[in-house]
């Protein structure tokens, strides 16, 4: 039977169930349920007596939370990132499924925010899910709000019960020597790229010979971030200078798997991972994992002399995220943390001493706006 036979406008969505497939059916796209079937096309009279009855009851108030979430996932308000989309869709659509039958109107009042409590509690054991589906619904309802899609909802900070603090945990160079020497050498060109960039692995993975340039004499990579969208400029270390060279003038990204592909960001991740697990005993932590290298990068560009104004330019990162990273991953081992702090604070205390300078340096009539 054509897809044409259903009444103009009906939306049908088929889900797996325990029992098997079943076909939900909606008046419009984002409207009511009305039907539910284990057939495609219902020939039942009773299907559109119930579509009918639905179709009556459509003003402009039956903005339903679906049409809510299809509006956002086609709005502007989407972030860029390829994965983070993907992440999104995800949860904006397990979020629509739950509240399928409710109008947007409900998330209005305040009961609503025990509802979605209720609803992402389904995740309560997996403490990162269960925050990022809090995350999603809260992200759809702040664009509905600001739209004007909803006047006003009442789900804003909702509690949050995964937390973690690798302060502690950083990629010491005894541990990348440790790794180096169990892994095979795909693998550890990943750990130098990511310890002498400190580059989030979406980004490691897609770099090339292209995105290579000389300023002033000296060789960089110019990196556009993909969360940020920050242009990051990351000198070519000696290290980086032989991953380079030893790169095969005909591979592109210059990261590749044990059959020459390219690497996707989670599979680098996870070649991390598996060969960490083959030496746990013998790092300083068991659960290092491929993001700890940007700690790892950020502290040695500051032991390297670099001012915390180069450091966030070439990782792509705010002055205060820049102070705030080495901060949080500067316990190398308790000499190297005291060393590194010392930097930070010295480095802190040069920038507000040149702030000051410059205020007390601007003339008179500058300071009073006169020209």
């Amino acid at each position: 039977m054509p897809r044409s036979s259903l009444p103009k406008g009906v939306h049908r969505v088929r889900r797996k169930t325990v029992e098997g497939f079943r076909y939900h059916f909606y008046a419009w796209r984002g409207g009511p349920k009305f039907w539910t079937d284990t057939v495609r096309e219902p020939r039942d009279p009773k299907f559109l007596i119930a579509f009918a009855d639905a179709i009556k009851a459509r003003h402009s108030a039956d903005y339903m939370t679906p049409q809510m979430v299809d509006d956002f996932l086609d709005s502007t308000a989407m972030p860029k990132a390829e994965r983070t989309q993907a992440d999104y869709k995800k949860w904006a659509l397990r979020f629509a499924d739950e509240f399928v039958d409710d109008p947007a109107k409900l998330w209005e009042n305040p009961k609503s925010r025990g509802e979605l409590n209720e609803w992402r509690a389904k995740w309560k054991n997996s403490p990162k899910q269960h925050d990022y589906a809090g995350t999603v619904a809260v992200r759809i309802l702040n664009w509905a709000r600001d739209e004007g899609k909803i006047a006003a909802h009442y789900c804003d900070r909702l509690h949050r019960i995964y937390s973690v603090d690798r302060a502690e945990i950083v990629w010491t160079e005894a541990d990348q020597k440790a790794f180096k020497d169990a892994a095979p050498s795909w693998v550890k060109r990943v750990m130098t790229l990511a310890c002498e960039t400190g580059l989030r692995p979406a980004d490691l993975v897609r770099l090339t010979r292209g995105n290579l340039e000389s300023f002033d004499g000296i060789d960089r990579f110019r990196v556009r971030t993909q969360k940020r969208g920050r242009v990051a400029h990351i000198p070519v270390t000696p290290e980086l200078r032989q991953l380079i060279d030893e790169t095969p003038a005909d591979q592109l990204v210059l990261l590749v798997n044990d059959r020459s592909k390219p690497l996707r960001p989670t599979s680098a991740s996870r070649a991390i991972t598996r060969y960490r697990d083959r030496i746990a005993d013998k790092l300083s932590d068991p659960t290092l994992r491929l993001q700890d290298t940007r700690g790892t990068a950020a502290t040695r560009l500051l032991r390297a002399g670099l001012g915390l104004n180069q450091i966030a330019n070439h990782m792509g990162w705010s002055l205060r995220y820049a102070a705030a990273v080495i901060e949080h991953y500067a316990a190398v081992s308790p000499a190297e943390s005291a060393e590194v702090l010392d930097l930070l604070k010295r480095e802190k205390q040069r920038r507000e001493d040149k702030t000051v300078n410059a205020i007390v340096n601007v003339p008179d009539g500058a300071k009073r706006g006169e020209s």
